[in-house]
């Protein structure tokens, strides 16, 4: 594979590095770098930015209002955001459910919700999980009920990242009990202001509130709010969790996390030496940063698929895999990095007036990290699943 850049791509990502110097929002730098929770206003300030330039969807089609890079482009747009820490734009209506919506949907769910996503208007969550149907998606238990030119749905939702500021949400919903599980399932656009919708709030061991728990009682949808045919939802889903789990593999964001690690452990002392000399601890960064590598090659292989007109198939699932645990070794190494540092982890910890936090800034952080990181190999899919995909659909087992 060549990996060397043309003349055009190096004057992109000039171009690139230019504009994000320019026009990122320096309070968000600083909030990132402080590890403060970000809200709402947060996420939507850099994509209102980006949907200006026209830049907030590098992945959709042109004539949806996708910027029409190569995959290079695309690549590099990734590579230079990560570099620059930029705040990570929320996915589920760019990278979910409008990919979704502008393959299956109706001309008329095209126009009404397609642009609200680009411009940042219509924050979406998603509804899939529930408890008890997790990585077993297909069990999921929550009803739609057709009466007359709406559904009546019932049942309860889990893990619903954002929902606590979600004007939509894409629900994944039973509309046949009788058939078999993945065929009796249908894909609602639900607007979250719907009388009979209840969010409660789960609060994670990092402190944050991100996730929740979404009951739905008696909400009615109107039936021209279902995507594609009723009881064909699973075609929806499966499209979906592809795109998703591609985007799981965050290659750009974890090299930044790699640079992290080597930053600290520079700074952190192995007796009267500093961290990285530590032989083992070398090795550990240098197996992490090979297969990160290994990753990015394959990542760059799915993306040249895509340009080739082949969507998002198998090789999305290996990238989970892969991309998820990288994740959660660049956390465990980083705590391990900071050592007893990393144990004053509760938000808002030493935040009085005479407080101070215990240890070095970089420190601060790393525990809620490493908590967090815990979910990313079960969202999207779980890994155990992934590899089940992966053995009947690649490997042909």
């Amino acid at each position: 594979m060549d990996m060397e850049f043309t003349a055009e791509d190096l004057a992109f990502r000039d171009e690139v590095r230019a504009f994000i110097a320019e026009n990122y929002p320096q309070e968000l730098r600083g909030k990132q770098d402080e590890g403060d929770e970000l809200g709402k206003e947060d996420f939507l300030a850099w994509h209102r930015i980006l949907h200006k330039k026209g830049w907030v969807a590098p992945a959709w089609p042109v004539e949806y209002g996708g910027t029409g890079w190569s995959p290079t482009q695309r690549y590099i747009w990734s590579e230079e955001t990560a570099r620059a820490d930029c705040i990570r734009l929320m996915p589920f209506g760019l990278s979910m459910v409008g990919p979704v919506i502008y393959t299956f949907g109706t001309p008329e769910q095209k126009a009404k919700f397609l642009p609200r996503i680009l411009s940042g208007e219509d924050w979406w969550c998603q509804g899939y999980s529930e408890p008890g149907s997790g990585s077993d998606l297909a069990s999921l238990r929550t009803k739609a009920v057709r009466d007359g030119e709406h559904y009546v749905v019932n049942g309860q939702k889990t893990w619903t990242t954002m929902a606590q500021h979600a004007d939509w949400g894409f629900f994944l919903v039973r509309t046949d009990s009788d058939a078999k599980q993945q065929e009796g399932i249908s894909f609602l656009l639900v607007d979250m202001k719907t009388p009979g919708i209840t969010v409660r709030p789960i609060i994670t061991l990092g402190g944050e509130h991100e996730v929740n728990e979404v009951w739905l009682e008696d909400v009615r949808v109107p039936v021209e709010n279902r995507v594609y045919e009723e009881n064909k939802g699973w075609t929806c889903a499966k499209f979906l969790l592809a795109h998703e789990r591609t985007g799981i593999a965050g290659v750009a964001a974890s090299k930044r996390g790699i640079e992290r690690i080597k930053d600290i452990a520079r700074s952190e002392q192995d007796g009267d030496r500093p961290l990285l000399a530590n032989p083992f601890f070398k090795r550990k960064v240098a197996e992490l940063q090979t297969d990160l590598t290994a990753l990015e090659f394959t990542e760059l292989r799915s993306l040249a698929g895509e340009a080739a007109g082949r969507g998002p198939g198998p090789e999305s699932s290996l990238l989970k895999i892969k991309g998820s645990e990288i994740q959660q070794r660049i956390t465990e190494l980083a705590l391990e990095a900071v050592g007893h540092y990393g144990a004053p982890y509760f938000r808002g910890f030493g935040e009085g007036d005479n407080e101070h936090p215990i240890g070095p800034d970089y420190a601060h952080r790393t525990a809620p990290s490493y908590f967090n990181m815990r979910k990313t190999t079960i969202y999207g899919g779980s890994n155990e699943i992934q590899h089940n995909i992966i053995a009947k659909m690649v490997l042909g087992l």
